[in-house]
């Protein structure tokens, strides 16, 4: 990440403004959005397999469900208020993030999207006296264009910017936008900020900080840059500036290549057999092979692992098995087979499995794959072929051509039982209106 030096910070970048969008409560939004009927009553998304709490309403959280809580322990509480339950409905919530995030770059070609439900802008180019406007448009314009309802914080570094984001959610009056670029309230938006509310403020450095007597952000910006940089490092000296509004964390508009690309699943039912455990790993190779050839990256080595449920009081087993590729691959057919023989090397009855995954490592661009004398470097139809299964797959919807190996019933699937649909990716699931 690029970062000014800890002794030396960028003072020409002062005037630099940048805002972090954050979406609220992305998934109960998303389900919100093609569900308008669900707006005022308790809400919650359930993750794989149904089994803890990951997103809340609000009315959700006034009803004290906390986050990650068993759904089997608060089964009687979800029915007495009426909460309405959701699985988590990926495919439906990465597409509404990309709607996001599409619309956000409208207002700026400096757009880092830093999470599914967040991004941090570069307003630099907005005059001050029109970021108050400038927000509550991107606000405005998110809300109307996609359905969900978004926060925005503005100031000069995005340590601020999330500090004023986090208030806004907060702040009836901030009407879900809030700019402290040049304002005279940021010291008291500080003082009632948790030191443990900053950003990059774990809770090793927190314990550290508030036995010094260090506990708000505005303490933390005080603090003498001496004992931070001894006890706090450099990591944590940046952050007491980008607090004194001197931007060392840049707005990354470029994204890395990714180092590894992995795709693992809890079962919905312990897994027995070899069988039904080549089949989820054929399918979540296949599914990591998309995610390489979406990113225009092949893999040169392959990762499997397999593991029981360590909180079951019964034999426990985990291993893993890597595999160097005769010459680094996206194509789905060599991957299948190499993910299988990484398994086969592993793989022992007599243990339920609860859950496998894929990996992909040494990582390296699809055009600049390198074979040897005796290994060519691609088949001659590999890339048609997978560009063909790809575009069927995109238009025509997940898995409606897929090789043999990855099974017809799946019956060890993760468990959805309470899925919307996928209104927005699937001709099959969009909306309806009756007239």
């Amino acid at each position: 990440m690029p970062v000014q030096s800890e002794t030396r910070p960028d003072h020409s970048a002062r005037s630099r403004v940048c805002a972090l969008v954050d979406c609220n409560n992305f998934y109960v939004s998303c389900e919100r959005a093609f569900a308008p009927w669900l707006e005022g009553v308790p809400v919650v998304v359930l993750s794989n397999n149904d089994s803890c709490v990951v997103a809340r309403s609000n009315e959700a959280k006034a009803l004290g469900i906390k986050m990650g809580a068993p759904v089997h322990q608060i089964a009687r509480m979800l029915k007495e208020n009426s909460v309405k339950v959701f699985s988590s409905n990926y495919t439906l919530y990465a597409d509404m993030s990309r709607r996001v995030m599409e619309t956000l770059c409208r207002f700026t070609p400096d757009v880092e999207i830093y999470s599914i439900d967040e991004a941090f802008l570069d307003l630099t180019h907005v005059p001050c006296g029109d970021l108050d406007a400038y927000g509550r448009r991107i606000r405005d314009t998110v809300k109307r264009w996609t359905g969900l309802p978004v926060t925005v914080g503005v100031a000069r570094t995005k340590t601020l910017a999330k500090i004023c984001n986090h208030i806004a959610k907060r702040s009836q009056r901030a009407r879900g936008v809030l700019n402290l670029a040049d304002s005279p309230h940021l010291d008291h938006a500080l003082e009632m900020t948790p030191v443990d509310e900053v950003w990059g403020i774990g809770w090793s450095h927190d314990r550290l900080l508030r036995a010094r007597g260090i506990e708000n952000a505005l303490q933390l910006r005080d603090a003498d840059d001496r004992w931070v940089r001894k006890r706090m490092g450099v990591v944590g000296l940046r952050t007491v500036h980008e607090l004194r509004g001197i931007p060392c964390l840049d707005v990354e508009t470029g994204a890395d290549p990714a180092k590894t690309i992995s795709t693992s699943r809890s079962f919905g039912r312990l897994v027995e057999s070899l069988r039904d455990m080549e089949e989820s790993v054929a399918t979540f190779a296949s599914k990591a092979a998309e995610k390489l050839r979406k990113e225009r990256l092949a893999a040169g080595a392959i990762m499997v692992f397999i593991m029981t449920n360590r909180f079951r009081e019964e034999p426990q087993y985990f291993n893993s098995s890597i595999m160097r590729l005769p010459a680094p691959t996206n194509d789905t057919r060599d991957l299948l087979r190499s993910a299988g023989e990484c398994l086969r090397r592993i793989y022992r009855d007599g243990f339920r499995y609860y859950k496998a995954g894929v990996m992909f490592i040494e990582l390296v661009p699809e055009d600049r794959i390198q074979g040897s004398l005796f290994i060519p470097a691609q088949r001659p139809d590999s890339r048609r072929l997978m560009q063909v299964m790809d575009r069927v797959n995109g238009a025509m919807g997940a898995d409606t051509l897929k090789f043999a190996a990855l099974g017809i019933e799946q019956g060890w699937r993760t468990r959805f039982g309470k899925l919307s649909r996928r209104y927005t990716t699937s001709w099959d699931e969009l909306m309806t209106v009756r007239a």
